[in-house]
């Protein structure tokens, strides 16, 4: 894309002023929108971005140096050798120039934003495989990477939501490549920092809302607020036919439904509550979970591969959204079985012992997790859990992580889980405020995630259950001083392979 600076500006609603020194060229061709200063190449227009931690201002002469034609700011700089497009607000105009840059390609589109704590990753996945069942392509977009219709390559974010000139060059990117649909995680920090302004939704659906990223949000009423900004969005979607998908089992569901602007559909759906679409005669075994699966249109039977009580929220969710979108049921039910795993989302990777690894990082998500493993361990066998919690992240869920784990496992091995500057010791102390008895036979600390690992597998037998939980997919710890290549999938292949054959 190459456009000329006024023409990307001309079409935002938004206040700004264009300041033009000593002869600069007032109106350069832009051929690419960056926000950091290391990564910025000629015809860049370079956004200074005031973070937590750093204030990319400072930067605003690197990046001329570089080869960025225009600045945007909302404070004075001291360079004079290129236009600066002055706002009060950068993060919030980034967004509005990064969809005018791109030509607004969620209007085009019919994009699905997943939002809620536990699940995201796994509904846009189940989301995308029925679309794609249905003959339509289906982009995607979350915490696992980017990728294509059709395609089971996964390119880097760097977030769940990526920064808005990365999304909406992948928005454009999938739409000229003849994709018509994407769905997308959605975060409560992408809501809260305009990523997603000036993106047009035809669906906003919600999950769940549990404890998370409080160090961000501080409170959970903060952290519900910027969840529901999805779903207030809908008014200014250019898109018709919009829909809001709400778990109608959530405690905070009916404050998501107060949101929904006047003329948007919504579809609910739950198990324990009278939603539009709900689960009943639920089974679970080894193999396969089943349930009819109760809709405005017909009852139909849902056979998935996928274990536990939260597969079947995920396959609600992931039945709304098809069902809104006019999917065939009979698509539905085939595409459903034939999803045989999420990369890290209660993925099986030995049989004896059964190895489960997940992602779960939240305590609700924890929970979820090592219910659903519980009801997977025969008589006389044991429940082994391997977890820690991050560093940088709210410290107050770590204690109730602790006393989850304690209560629902019959061993767990408290270990780390990218502790990045904090201390892990001190990590792995706030968890153990959480365990009331830390005998030797029924708690172990090991502070290295592969011993931990390790120590589960030695001491597990055939027919016990053993939850690897908190990095799921990732392959890589996060240090105070580096990042190395650790995946916890491998690691236990590996540990395995060593002790004995894998089954």
């Amino acid at each position: 894309m190459k456009k000329r600076l006024n023409e990307i500006f001309k079409s935002i609603n938004y206040d700004y002023k264009i300041i033009i020194k000593n002869g600069a060229n007032a109106n350069p061709l832009v051929e690419g929108i960056s926000i950091n200063s290391k990564t910025v190449k000629s015809g860049d227009l370079f956004v200074c971005l005031e973070g937590e931690n750093v204030d990319a201002h400072i930067y605003a002469q690197e990046a001329v140096n570089k080869g960025a034609v225009a600045l945007l700011i909302q404070k004075d700089v001291d360079t004079v050798s290129v236009p600066c497009v002055k706002v009060d607000n950068t993060q919030k105009v980034l967004a509005l120039i990064s969809s005018s840059f791109y030509d607004y390609p969620s209007s085009n589109l019919r994009l699905m934003g997943v939002t809620g704590t536990n699940g995201k990753t796994t509904v846009t996945h189940l989301i995308q495989k029925i679309f794609e069942k249905d003959d339509k392509r289906c982009g995607l977009i979350g915490t696992l990477g980017h990728r294509l219709a059709g395609s089971d390559k996964y390119l880097d974010n760097k977030h769940t939501t990526p920064q808005a000139p990365d999304l909406q060059h992948y928005l454009k990117e999938m739409l000229d490549n003849g994709v018509n649909n994407v769905v997308m995680e959605v975060s409560s920090h992408a809501l809260d920092l305009y990523r997603v302004l000036e993106c047009d939704f035809a669906v906003a659906l919600l999950t769940n809302i549990t404890q998370d990223h409080l160090d961000f949000h501080v409170t959970m009423e903060n952290y519900a607020a910027s969840k529901m900004k999805l779903f207030s969005s809908l008014a200014s979607s250019r898109v018709m036919n919009k829909h809001a998908i709400i778990n109608l089992d959530d405690p905070l569901s009916e404050k998501f439904l107060e949101v929904v602007p006047d003329g948007v559909k919504i579809l609910t759906y739950g198990i324990n509550s009278d939603a539009d679409i709900k689960a009943v005669d639920i089974t679970y075994s080894s193999d396969c979970t089943l349930f009819n699966c109760i809709t405005p249109v017909e009852t139909f039977e849902v056979s998935l591969k996928l274990r536990g009580q939260f597969s079947v929220y995920n396959s609600l969710s992931a039945i709304s959204v098809a069902l809104a979108e006019k999917v065939q049921i009979k698509t539905i039910q085939e595409a459903l079985y034939d999803i045989e795993n999420i990369p890290g989302r209660f993925e099986a990777v030995s049989k004896k012992p059964l190895v489960i690894v997940d992602y779960a990082h939240t305590p609700d998500g924890l929970s979820n997790v090592l219910q659903a493993a519980r009801k997977l361990v025969p008589d006389g066998a044991k429940l082994i859990t391997v977890f820690g919690c991050g560093g940088d992240r709210d410290p107050t869920k770590r204690p109730k992580m602790g006393q989850i784990t304690e209560e629902l496992s019959d061993k767990l091995v408290v270990t780390s889980d990218n502790p990045r500057t904090e201390d892990p010791q001190q990590i792995i102390t706030d968890i153990l405020t959480g365990i009331r008895s830390l005998n030797s036979g029924h708690v172990k600390v090991e502070i290295d995630r592969a011993r931990a690992i390790e120590m589960a597998l030695k001491e597990a037998q055939p027919d016990d259950v053993i939850v690897v939980a908190g990095k799921g997919h990732e392959d890589y710890q996060i240090l105070a001083d580096r990042t190395i290549h650790f995946d916890d999938r491998e690691v236990v292949m590996n540990i395995l392979n060593k002790l004995k054959p894998v089954i």
